[in-house]
């Protein structure tokens, strides 16, 4: 399932709402991970800080409609290609957040599902789609190295 960029956009602007609160000129402020939590049945996405307290609400109306059973699946790329373009265009350089912290997708019981995004100025997450093959590479690199 592809989303519509008017359900991109509404997901985009719930997450800089959400991190608007963050964006004030006041002390550092001490959050780990910041929960985004989707709901097939209601369509809705609920963004959250580690106190539970909500930061954002939206509707997405596709996810409504949507019947396969991937879709924590779906969510998660949707809302990790949003991020990491909204990280790449600047947008969580100016927040009152200490890092590191973490963009989280949740389930219905608050359970992690999958880290999203990682912010770290130190630390960087690799997917599994980066390490593909690196047992063969590295296998065959130390077998050369032996043989020589």
């Amino acid at each position: 399932m592809k989303l519509s960029q008017q359900s991109q956009s509404l997901i985009e602007s719930a997450i800089q709402k959400a991190v608007s609160k963050y964006t004030c000129n006041c002390d550092q402020t001490i959050v780990t991970d910041i929960h985004f939590q989707p709901n097939q049945n209601s369509g809705e996405l609920i963004i959250f800080d580690d106190e539970d307290e909500e930061l954002a609400c939206i509707t997405v109306d596709e996810w409504m409609t949507y019947e396969s059973n991937d879709f924590n699946e779906h969510t998660e790329r949707v809302l990790r290609t949003l991020l990491c373009k909204m990280r790449d265009a600047g947008t969580f350089e100016n927040l009152t957040i200490l890092s590191p912290y973490s963009f989280v997708l949740v389930d219905e019981d608050k359970e992690t599902l999958a880290e999203l995004l990682l912010i770290d100025d130190d630390t960087v997450l690799v997917n599994s789609q980066l390490l593909e093959g690196l047992d063969e590479e590295l296998d065959n690199f130390l077998k050369d190295l032996l043989s020589n």
